[in-house]
């Protein structure tokens, strides 16, 4: 699963980077600690380029009584979208990139979980693919939420766990947020591992209260 990342790249370099459209609409912070329930920063179809923003992360489908549905839907195995109420509605329409420096995850050892820092070895940011939605409560609220997908791990992340988020190559942009792609499934293959690198954290990290640069470090 992907259950916490970080973004603290240069906002500017970002804005570059996936040629957004609108960054007078948004500020971004330096975040090392992102949890589950917090807002996101995603990025989605544009008229010229890209659009960004922000989205609670852990999905709320439109169906939903409540926002606290989302609490157990911050990820969505791949293999089984098709098979879900709150997913299959939204492949081929409703998709997002959520953008990060780097995420985090535990290696189960005997006696304790090791937090391990993963980036792309290049440094460039990650780009995870994500499905969103939009829920209103009814009486005028409106919360627009969002899913990280999941896959099967590479060798570098199987090591640490059993499922991995999917990672869009940048090349792989435009074909995952235009939705032209007949079969879903090629995005879905575990990112290289030789073109990423885990490095292992301080316990630091393991409380969400917690930020700055000594979660990574």
């Amino acid at each position: 699963m992907c259950g916490r990342f970080t973004l603290y790249a240069d906002p500017d370099l970002l804005i570059d980077y996936f040629n957004i459209e609108n960054e007078e609409d948004f500020i971004l912070e330096a975040r090392y600690n992102i949890a589950p329930s917090q807002q996101i920063f995603t990025v989605v179809n544009g008229y010229n380029g890209y659009r960004g923003g922000y989205m609670r992360w852990g999905l709320v489908p439109q169906w939903a009584k409540d926002v606290s549905i989302g609490n157990k839907m911050i990820n969505a195995r791949s293999e089984t979208l098709l098979e879900k109420q709150s997913f299959q509605p939204l492949l081929g329409k409703r998709h997002c990139l959520i953008i990060a420096n780097g995420f985090y995850e535990w290696k189960k050892t005997e006696n304790k979980k090791e937090p391990y820092y993963i980036q792309l070895k290049s440094k460039e940011p990650v780009a995870f693919a994500g499905l969103w939605d939009r829920w209103s409560s009814g009486d005028g609220g409106e919360v627009i939420s969002c899913t990280i997908l999941t896959t099967s791990p590479n060798t570098l992340m199987g090591d640490l766990h059993e499922r991995m988020p999917v990672i869009i190559d940048r090349s792989q942009y435009d074909n995952w947020l235009n939705r032209d792609m007949e079969d879903y499934r090629d995005f879905f293959e575990p990112y290289p591992s030789k073109k990423m690198v885990a490095n292992p954290v301080s316990t630091f990290v393991n409380n969400t209260r917690n930020e700055g640069e000594q979660c990574i470090n």
